[in-house]
């Protein structure tokens, strides 16, 4: 029985998704359930498993291609055997042959599949993937393989043959003999062309303004301090800082709810729900997963999710569920040491707010100079629907619920 391998439905927001690597050549066996192929969509990166085992008897779309929901990619055939290509054994044989022939893998039909981490640091510090033995799952070379392979001490290599005249325009040879000033082109992942696209979006379609103030952290580091190992004992998740503001956002959002509110033509649409996006750091770029119904969840439930979420993003196990939707955005600059920033709206969402580092400064209370853990918070926001009395106002919300948490128990 021949079955239609098909990409799975994406969601309204992705329109399409990239073929990265395909795991099996056509003729090979394959298990139900076993991975066929990675999808790198503008958000997370997909496995795609075999619907049913069988042969693997055709590829429709090749690796590097995109495909939209529910496009044919490949086709299985269940009663068939496997035979039309050498098995693995044998693959092995021919790898090893040519690799001793210095023959790339590539060069007999078949590569080393790259996971897209892995790729991307190949990439920043140009190393061949080829000639890195993977270690990963069927042999996929993984992160820790290229960083293994870039901390190996490398052999000398012989010297390059001097380049033609008709070659010197374009040869790699003349970039080092002129100073050694390399450069090197690669094509933007799907993630980070569809960040781009709505950084721009964000930028031509938004009356973008931003408002800042400072908070002083000493009473939630107090706070923080006083109950983090009992916490951590009850709730198994250490209490960070994220949760508080989270908290203190909702909190400000009940009060200003145009700043939770989107604009869609010419319509304002406020939401009646505090679905709030925070901004993860993974390896492909920045991603923002979703805390929903962030208006019901405990401080506990808040921190597990946001540490769920900085774990599956450096694994790439985000899914594209957990990165749609939104209603607020916060960013936390200050992991990266930055004191002051305009963080750009994510639209449909009409603001954001922008954490940054706690510094110890001077400061004036009651007339005297003190010495306080501050730190400058920035909230841009979309002028078109938020006047700036909402917008200021909603963030000393924010700032003040900080300052005396106490207000997030009493809802003042």
């Amino acid at each position: 029985m021949l079955i239609e391998v098909k990409v799975p439905q994406l969601p309204e927001s992705v329109a399409e998704a990239v073929l990265v690597a395909w795991h099996k050549k056509e003729g090979e066996y394959v298990e139900r359930d076993e991975n066929l192929i990675d999808l790198e969509t503008d958000k997370v990166v997909l496995e795609l498993p075999a619907p049913q085992a069988g042969v693997l008897v055709k590829i429709v779309k090749q690796g590097g291609e995109t495909a939209v929901s529910n496009e044919i990619i490949a086709q299985i055939d269940t009663e068939a055997k496997a035979g039309a290509v050498a098995p693995a054994t044998d693959m092995a044989k021919v790898a090893e042959a040519a690799k001793e022939a210095g023959i790339p893998a590539s060069a007999v039909g078949f590569g080393t599949a790259v996971m897209p981490a892995a790729r991307k640091l190949a990439d920043e510090n140009n190393v061949d993937t080829s000639k890195v033995e993977g270690t990963g799952r069927g042999g996929r070379v993984t992160k820790e393989d290229v960083s293994n392979a870039m901390s190996a001490p490398k052999a000398a290599s012989a010297p390059a043959p001097a380049a033609k005249p008709a070659q010197l325009a374009a040869a790699p040879a003349v970039a080092v003999a002129l100073g050694e000033r390399p450069e090197q082109r690669v094509p933007m992942s799907r993630l980070r062309a569809r960040v781009a696209e709505r950084l721009v979006q964000s930028q031509q379609t938004n009356a973008i303004l931003t408002t800042f103030n400072e908070v002083n952290m000493a009473p939630v580091m107090e706070l923080r301090g006083r109950y983090k190992d009992r916490f951590e004992k009850e709730h198994g998740i250490k209490l960070g800082f994220m949760g508080f503001f989270v908290k203190a956002a909702v909190h400000a959002l009940k009060k200003y709810p145009i700043v939770n509110a989107s604009v869609d033509g010419n319509d304002i649409v406020y939401h009646g729900y505090f679905d709030i996006g925070v901004a993860v750091g993974s390896p492909r770029g920045l991603v923002v997963p979703i805390i929903r119904n962030a208006d019901q969840l405990s401080l506990a439930e808040i921190e597990k999710q946001i540490a769920d979420f900085g774990k599956r993003a450096q694994e790439g196990k985000l899914g594209i569920e957990e990165l749609t939707g939104g209603t607020y955005t916060i960013s936390n600059g200050g992991t990266f040491g930055s004191m002051m920033s305009t963080p750009i709206i994510n639209p449909p969402q009409s603001a954001i707010l922008g954490m940054h580092a706690t510094k110890e400064r001077a400061v004036v209370e009651n007339g005297q100079v003190v010495v306080r853990p501050m730190m400058y918070l920035a909230q841009s926001y979309d002028h078109r629907i938020i006047d700036g009395r909402e917008a200021v106002l909603s963030l000393v919300a924010i700032k003040e619920a900080i300052e005396d948490p106490a207000r997030l128990l009493l809802d003042l």
